[in-house]
């Protein structure tokens, strides 16, 4: 019988195609669709799915299968909602919860906004937000241009910061080996 793994181990295709429900070669073709769905690899190409991965993953899932959205609606979605949104999506569909895709899934009014002063500092013929009709403050194209590049930067050093730890246990795994 095989010992369940922590929520937050790593999982092989194997593992990670069992708990999605979906054959190992539809991981593989996810993979090579959606280019934001990058699992870690040890020597010899062997892939390790994060738990965030598992989230995009079932994301994924949910839109193609249950939505029934296709291929290039997903991509859509990724382009305009991001990978945060749609690991959302795995994590409501995880816990059992109906996934609401027109509604947002992130509040985007909380932690969203730069400090006053960085707004002040913004073009004096851009404003930093601007009211809609029913009353709901927008921020301008401008701000939320930049928070999305701000966003990106943020992921990529996630992303480093992944491959750095996953590297870390890998090492702390050897090393153990070697004193066995």
């Amino acid at each position: 019988m095989a010992v369940a793994k922590s929520a937050d181990a790593f999982r092989t295709i194997s593992e990670a195609a069992e708990e999605l429900d979906v054959p190992q070669h539809v991981l593989r073709h996810w993979e090579e669709v959606f280019g934001q769905i990058r699992p870690m690899r040890r020597a010899g190409g062997r892939r390790y799915y994060r738990p965030a991965d598992i989230d995009v993953l079932r994301g994924v899932r949910v839109l193609l299968y249950d939505e029934r959205y296709t291929t290039k609606g997903v991509q859509k979605i990724f382009k305009e909602n991001g990978v945060k949104y749609i690991a959302e999506l795995g994590r409501l569909a995880a816990a059992g919860q109906s996934v609401a895709l027109r509604a947002p899934l992130i509040d985007e009014d909380a932690g969203d906004r730069l400090p006053a002063d960085a707004e002040a500092a913004a073009p004096a013929d851009t404003p930093p937000e601007t009211v809609n009709t029913s009353g709901e403050a927008r921020l301008s194209p401008a701000l939320r241009e930049r928070l999305s590049s701000l966003l990106s930067r943020l992921e990529k050093a996630q992303d480093t910061l992944d491959e750095a730890l996953l590297a870390i246990e890998a090492i702390e795994a050897e090393a153990t080996e070697d004193e066995e």
